[in-house]
């Protein structure tokens, strides 16, 4: 296993973060335990959750990923220290979850206390923003006029953000939260909050998750190198696009079990002509050099400039095996190539 720093923390990752999302409606407590029994044993050491995972989020299930996670810690405290343990406040859009409000100063100390009592934890290393109170271009909305920028109130959202800056560096000086980052935001959210912190004198976040992967590389280059330049880990999450480039979607298939037979908050977005035939030519390239899709994808993933650590999560111990595998491939230059005709023939293929 590869490590690399944590952006201005100085801590080192493990290049493979174990996403945990399926804990709790897909994967059991036994199968949580298992899976982080084998990433500890690979030299895995960073761990990714959220409140309000499991997914698809719902009320019955909040806030049972951290629950399960939890669970593991207190049979195995002497771990703590060995892992970088991440999670997430949830923004606005969940009744479920304080009355649906957006993040705030007086949110963000409550969701926090509630997360580190799930995770039986008296702090967490990375806590981070779920998404913005902000429309922005993710899930699909990244195409010209999906967003009416110009009826933004920007300083309204400034204002926002300086108050939810006071609530982390609190959080910070009472030892709760080590570092924090930002989650499914842009470039304006990244340097807008590196002004802030500067200006609060509050700790700058140190990472950013957002989706990434061979049918969704938007954030390359512009994102990415913001991310590089401000010395913010870049940490793509769902490199594998909800299991499209495994393969197993191609021509309508839906496996029993699978993520895409269960109800989907923002819908199969993902699901179009040009995405299906992207992954059909990506399998086609996977098999010309003797790979399977995932190993594929995720080796392309790692070997993007400026990507630091890749969330990976698995519904199956074997597929937790070859996921965690691939990052120990290196793809020929040729295969690199075939992939580059294919990623300019589909750049946003949803």
């Amino acid at each position: 296993m590869k490590y690399t720093t944590l952006g201005s923390a100085g801590i080192k990752v493990s290049e493979v973060c174990l996403g945990t999302m399926t804990w709790g409606i897909q994967n059991t407590q036994a199968d949580a335990d298992a899976q982080l029994a084998y990433a500890l044993e690979q030299g895995v050491n960073f761990i990714d959750t959220a409140e309000m995972y499991p997914v698809p989020p719902n009320s019955d299930t909040y806030g049972d990923t951290e629950r399960i996670i939890g669970n593991w810690l207190g049979r195995n405290a002497s771990k703590r220290e060995d892992i970088v343990l991440a999670s997430k406040i949830a923004g606005a859009g969940f009744g479920y979850i304080r009355g649906g409000s957006k993040l705030s100063g007086d949110t963000l100390p409550l969701a926090l206390d509630d997360s580190l009592a799930r995770l039986n934890t008296d702090y967490i290393d990375l806590y981070q923003l779920h998404w913005p109170n902000r429309a922005t271009p993710h899930f699909g909305k990244h195409w010209p006029s999906d967003l009416t920028h110009t009826q933004f109130d920007v300083e309204a959202e400034r204002d926002d953000m300086r108050n939810i800056v006071i609530a982390i560096g609190q959080a910070i000086d009472a030892g709760k939260i080590k570092n924090w980052g930002l989650s499914d935001d842009t470039c304006w959210g990244i340097h807008t909050y590196l002004n802030i912190c500067k200006e609060l004198n509050v700790p700058p976040p140190v990472s950013i998750q957002n989706e990434f992967s061979l049918v969704h590389a938007k954030d390359s280059p512009y994102l990415i190198e913001s991310c590089v330049y401000e010395n913010i880990a870049y940490l793509p999450w769902s490199p594998l696009a909800t299991g499209l480039l495994t393969g197993k979607y191609r021509h309508g298939a839906r496996p029993e079990g699978s993520r895409w037979t269960l109800v989907h908050r923002h819908g199969l977005f993902r699901d179009t002509t040009e995405s299906q035939a992207a992954v059909l030519a990506y399998c086609e390239i996977a098999e010309r050099y003797g790979l399977s899709p995932t190993t594929m994808a995720l080796a392309w993933c790692k070997q993007v400039d400026g990507v630091s650590s890749t969330i990976i999560g698995a519904t199956s111990l074997p597929q937790l095996q070859e996921n965690i595998q691939a990052f120990n491939i290196e793809l020929s230059e040729d295969c690199l190539q075939d992939i580059r005709d294919v990623l300019k023939q589909f750049p946003m293929p949803f």
